[in-house]
């Protein structure tokens, strides 16, 4: 989904005659897809989904970073959006709610509804071993 920008600019770009009056905005067109789809690309590979025994990590992006750092113990919840082609090309928008009043949404995560999963996992595993240690 992140790529669709660039491929409709690159679609329309194909449009354009390639020689004549509109060649120099075809041109503009494949330059502007190219730089959106470069753009994406690092998006992608610099962003970071991971659940450890004692924390939920979300990392997005390589110099305009966005990050948050929530210990399970102190999440609140992680809520998930999707609309119908979200949900039918498996993505959506998970927002992670920590005490304290702490809510990021991180948008166009790939499987989020299995991100929510794994969280809750750990977090019914921290609650499981802390109800063992009462006892």
């Amino acid at each position: 989904m992140i790529f669709l920008r660039p491929v409709l600019i690159f679609i329309v770009a194909l449009f354009f005659k390639v020689g004549g009056d509109y060649a120099f905005i075809r041109g503009l067109l494949i330059f502007l897809a190219i730089i959106a789809g470069i753009s994406q690309i690092i998006m992608f590979i610099t962003s970071e989904f991971i659940i450890t025994n004692k924390r939920v990590i979300v990392k997005i992006g390589l110099i305009r970073r966005k990050s948050i750092e929530v210990l399970l113990n102190k999440v609140e919840g992680i809520q998930v959006n999707q609309g119908i082609l979200a949900r039918i090309l498996g993505y959506g928008t998970i927002t992670v709610g920590g005490t304290g009043g702490t809510k990021d949404p991180f948008k166009n995560i790939r499987s989020p509804i299995e991100f929510r999963k794994k969280a809750q996992e750990q977090i019914a595993s921290i609650q499981d071993s802390k109800q063992k240690n009462q006892y």
